[in-house]
Formats: C-alpha cells, sequence, structure tokens
C-alpha cells in the first residue's frame, strides 16, 4: 500500500511539473538561444506576429516580397533600432526576447485545425509594448547627430516609453549592411548604449553622493563650504567647472551649483565604508532587474581609498561607471517615494485579431531608499531646475527636478566631457523620468538639459 501510495505521489508530482512548465517555463525555454532549432520549426508552421506600440503603431511586421518569402519589416527603420531590434542575422531587441510569443499563435482553434489541414501557416500572437512613438521620435530628434542614449521611464509603473541608442543602423537592411557594420567597429552600431553603455556619472553622482551625506549626518542644514574654485587633499586638486568660484554655499546651492570642490570634500569627510553601503545599496555592481541585455554599473571605494581618489569618486569620476538605463532606475526610484519599480517593455500579448492572451502587471522591486530620504533629494532636484544648471527646464508649463553632469573621460587633455541629464517632470505627482548622455558634447547645462525638455516638451503637448 504504501509503495502504491509513494507511486501516485509521484505520478502526481509529475502531472503537476508539466502543468508548471507548460504555464510558466514553457517560452523561457522556447525563447531560449539554445532552442534555436525548435525556434526555427515554428517558423515553417506560424507567421510571425508584429511587435506594436503602445499608441497602436506596427514596429514590425512579417511581409511577403514578389516571390512569396516572408521577411520582417520595419516601418520606423532606425528609430527603434536597439530596443525593437533586427530579425535576420540572428535577432535582437524585443524581436530576440519575445522571439517564441511571436511565434506562438493563439488564434482561434478551429482556425488553426482549417489552417493545418491547408497546410498553411497560422498567425502568431502581437506583442504590444509600452513604447510611445511620439516620445521615441523626439528623443531620437532630440539627440540628433550625438552619439548617445535617452530613456524615458514612467515611476510609478515602471514602464519604458522610449529607448534611444546613436549610432544606430536600419533593420530593414542589416543583412546587405552587415559586414560594414563589423568593420565598422569602432562605432558599435549594434550596442544598445542605454543599458549596455557604461559612462563615468560625472555629477549626476551628487544625487547618490548627497544621499550618502544625508544617512550619516541626518540632515544638510549646518553644511556650510566656501568655494574659491578648488579644493586640495593629499596633494591632488579638484577644479569647478571652467573654475568656477561659488563663495558661500549651505548644501543646497552647492548641489543646485553642482560645486565639485565642495562635493570632493564632502566626499573625504564621509565614512568610506558607509558611503560604499549607500552605493550598494542602488544596485552599483550588481545584477539588475531588467528583461533585456545590460551591463552592470561598477563602483569601487575601500576604507583605504585615498583622498585624491576619493574625492574623484564623489563627484562622479574615479572608477564609477554607469548605464543611463540604471540612472533612469535610481531617479525613478526618487520620484516614487524611494520604490523602484521593475522596469519592461511589454504591455500585453493579443492575438492577430486582438484577443488578450497575456498582461504584464506592473511590478514593485525594491525600496531603494525612505520616502524621507526620496523627498529631500527631490528638493534638491528641484532646486537644480529653480536656480541652478537645469535653469533650462523652468518655467515650461510643467515643473521638474533633476541633476546635470559633465563627465570626464580618457584623456581629458584631448576629449570634450560626456553631457548627462537625468530628472523628472511634475514633481508633487512625477509624470515621467528622462536620463540622456551625449557621449563627448561637453556641458550638461548646455546639451543634456535642452535635449531632455524636447522630450519633456513632447510628452505635455497636445
Amino acid at each position: 500500500m504504501v509503495i502504491a501510495y509513494c507511486f501516485v505521489g509521484i505520478f502526481l508530482a509529475l502531472i503537476g511539473y508539466l502543468v508548471y512548465f507548460n504555464v510558466e517555463l514553457r517560452d523561457d525555454y522556447a525563447n531560449s538561444p539554445y532552442n534555436a532549432k525548435r525556434q526555427g520549426t515554428y517558423k515553417e508552421r506560424v507567421v510571425k506576429g508584429e511587435i506594436i506600440s503602445a499608441d497602436g503603431q506596427v514596429l514590425a511586421s512579417t511581409e511577403k516580397d514578389e516571390e512569396g518569402n516572408e521577411f520582417r519589416l520595419y516601418p520606423y527603420e532606425r528609430v527603434f533600432a536597439h530596443v525593437v531590434g533586427y530579425s535576420g542575422k540572428g535577432v535582437s531587441g524585443l524581436e530576440q526576447s519575445m522571439n517564441s510569443q511571436l511565434l506562438t499563435s493563439h488564434a482561434n482553434m478551429v482556425e488553426q485545425v482549417e489552417n493545418e489541414f491547408k497546410n498553411e501557416k497560422n498567425i502568431g500572437d502581437n506583442i504590444i509594448t509600452t513604447l510611445d512613438t511620439r516620445l521615441q521620435q523626439a528623443a531620437y530628434d532630440a539627440l540628433g547627430d550625438y552619439k548617445g542614449a535617452v530613456v524615458v521611464m514612467e515611476p510609478d509603473t515602471g514602464k519604458i516609453l522610449a529607448m534611444v541608442s546613436k549610432p544606430n543602423f536600419n533593420p530593414n537592411t542589416i543583412a546587405e549592411d552587415w559586414e560594414a557594420i563589423n568593420e565598422d567597429a569602432s562605432s558599435s552600431r549594434l550596442v544598445n548604449r542605454a543599458a549596455q553603455g557604461l559612462y563615468p556619472p560625472g555629477s549626476t553622482f551628487k544625487i547618490i553622493t548627497s544621499l550618502a551625506y544625508w544617512r550619516q549626518n541626518n540632515t544638510f542644514d549646518g553644511f556650510s563650504f566656501n568655494c574659491n574654485g578648488e579644493v586640495e587633499n593629499g596633494g591632488y586638486t579638484i577644479h569647478c567647472y571652467h573654475n568656477s568660484v561659488h563663495g558661500q554655499e549651505d548644501f543646497p546651492t552647492a548641489f543646485a551649483r553642482s560645486c565639485n570642490s565642495a562635493f570632493a570634500q564632502i566626499g573625504v569627510d564621509l565614512n568610506r565604508g558607509e558611503y560604499r553601503q549607500t552605493v550598494d545599496s542602488l544596485l552599483f555592481n550588481e545584477e539588475l532587474p531588467l528583461d533585456f541585455p545590460y551591463k552592470k554599473s561598477r563602483f569601487s571605494l575601500e576604507k583605504s581609498t585615498t583622498d585624491a581618489l576619493t574625492m574623484q569618486t564623489a563627484i562622479g569620476q574615479g572608477e564609477t561607471l554607469v548605464s543611463p538605463m540604471h540612472m533612469a532606475m535610481i531617479v525613478s526610484a526618487i520620484a516614487n517615494k524611494g520604490s523602484l519599480m521593475q522596469p519592461y517593455l511589454v504591455d500585453r500579448i493579443e492575438t492577430y485579431t486582438g484577443t488578450n492572451v497575456k498582461t504584464y502587471e506592473p511590478k514593485a522591486y525594491k525600496k531603494l531608499m525612505t520616502e524621507q530620504e526620496a523627498s529631500k533629494l527631490t528638493s534638491l532636484m528641484t532646486g537644480v531646475v529653480e536656480g541652478g544648471t537645469a535653469a533650462a527646464l523652468a518655467g515650461r508649463g510643467y515643473t521638474a527636478a533633476g541633476k546635470t553632469g559633465t563627465a570626464e573621460h580618457g584623456d581629458v587633455t584631448s576629449t570634450t566631457p560626456h553631457s548627462w541629464f537625468v530628472g523628472f517632470s511634475n514633481v508633487e505627482d512625477p509624470d515621467i523620468v528622462v536620463s540622456v548622455i551625449a557621449e563627448e558634447a561637453g556641458a550638461g547645462s548646455e546639451i543634456a538639459v535642452p535635449i531632455a525638455a524636447k522630450i519633456f516638451d513632447c510628452y505635455y503637448s497636445e
């Protein structure tokens, strides 16, 4: 009897696992790169579905040429190149991550059976993304000819509304252009700089240094610094941008003016172990909750780190590297009262006739900071717009909070710094977060802020 019960238990467990596999794991296994042969068989039986924007525009579809051969068409060409991806020389972007779903048909079962008897393909499901074509086009146009990236997110849901990377490619001609793209290795056209590009954060990192200061002092009151344009510690000197002399400053003023001297001294005065804990709590050196390829951000600071390197680290230089996507996530947590929502690109899956198959709901990922800490950082970032380096965003019909960055890299004597801006709009009830980097473009206030302004303006335009 015991043996019989054991066999029944094993049988029920097996049935349970098969159900779990088909409901939860089937798509993951089917979409694995190790399962390419199986995906190939899907193509023989299913017409790959469409990728569609949140506002109903087709971003990728399957068409036929004059000889009846199927090919993927990308109506927006370069605009969505990295985020939607390509299908031809392999696959990338959403074409890769949602490949099995696009090659699965949940159409009417009678129709599917009829197609099988007629030896005709079924039509695959459509992927409805979170991407907004107006914002994507605005970000694409605003970045212009600069290399770099833009990310636009909803902080309270995690929806990614736009993701732009340049230089780019035309997914419609990827096969023809493949050799030329790979010969031009220095431009890394296939790399999605939004998530895979790592850059020194420059003064945008002062957001994080400010959080570390708050956690160690529990106040910004009482801080005072007299900026004469430079500060020296350990035989190393940090200069303010353009050697500006800011004079007497409290903490909000030093932040709004992006005073390198003040923040370099702040970095030296902080407990370095606790400083490192704060940075680690914001997901540096860790895996990020992203469903698409990315690179982990890097940060290094030890108790034994020299004053010289600590000063550089505090102003976003030194050995720190971060992606525009990661900075967007940190600012999203600030805008969302300290809570980071998991970023996502797919809103739902539908049959080709519009019947819902699966809906992806917003998910809270982690509390990165307390609501009080988020409020204090919001206040600092609001000051940057109201009277600091992002003043160009003031008086535009919406409120905004943010931080600029001008990040040195490589040989500073022969390279132009990267231009950064990170921030959000409608401060009291934030609508969107924007993260911008323009490579070798100059000051964040002069280049990245106007780029962000065009995106905010587009969001609030009729």
